[in-house]
């Protein structure tokens, strides 16, 4: 069992993140050396400073606010928990300082941005159930949502027992000991490897590797697109 959990939380994990710097720099790559499109796709009336109301459509998704309020309400608890967690595991590195804007224990929330980010997965995959968002939605789409769920409610159980349960065997000390160790290229998993949360991990960042894997083939893209998609649309 040892094996496996090495080959997870090692090698697994070197390559998922090749494969995804890589095949998003390549996507990029490929978008830009695409001819120029002659016809406008200005869609917006002109405001200058063009890039800060690009800036304002990606962040707040006004388009959608406008037309689907619920569906704009998950989606901003979800990106914010996204912020959040992002925030978190970096901590899990190392001591950041300027993180610690609020004080606040490792991971901020006490379980609850975990908790919110399940529930609105679940939303996205219940509304793909429903008319007309049913006759749009793809298999891909469904594969898409089911490994951000996955990911999500393993590492969120482990949060969820050491702050809801006391349950620790695995401190914030072992998860920096080995994430530190992964990012200066002298990986170890002696830390985590022998505990009551090892199956979790495992299991958390096996679909963690999974989604960076799927992400550069994916129409998730359009998170490294949607500000110059913007741009594109306020001229």
């Amino acid at each position: 069992m040892h094996t496996v959990y090495y080959l997870v939380l090692v090698p697994m994990v070197y390559l998922a993140v090749a494969v995804f710097v890589v095949g998003v720099l390549a996507r990029i790559i490929q978008v830009w050396r695409l001819p120029r499109f002659a016809p406008t796709l200005q869609i917006f009336p002109e405001k200058k400073p063009a890039w800060l109301y690009a800036l304002g459509d990606a962040l707040f998704m006004n388009q959608v606010r406008r037309h689907k309020p619920v569906l704009w309400v998950f989606l901003m608890l979800f990106h914010i928990g996204l912020l959040l967690l992002l925030l978190g595991h970096l901590e899990l590195i190392t001591e950041f300082e300027t993180i610690q804007i609020i004080p606040h224990n490792i991971f901020l929330g006490h379980g609850i941005v975990g908790l919110v980010m399940a529930i609105c997965l679940i939303f996205f995959m219940l509304r793909r159930t429903i008319s007309p968002t049913k006759e749009l939605t793809v298999l891909e789409d469904y594969f898409i949502l089911i490994l951000l769920f996955l990911t999500v409610l393993f590492g969120a159980q482990m949060d969820w027992a050491r702050q809801w349960f006391g349950f620790d065997t695995i401190g914030v000390d072992e998860y920096r000991s080995y994430l530190y160790s992964l990012v200066t290229f002298h990986p170890t998993i002696e830390d985590v490897a022998y505990s009551g949360h090892t199956f979790m991990l495992t299991l958390h960042i096996f679909f963690a590797n999974l989604f960076l894997i799927w992400f550069p083939f994916s129409n998730l893209m359009h998170a490294i697109f949607t500000f110059p998609m913007n741009l594109i649309r306020r001229g």
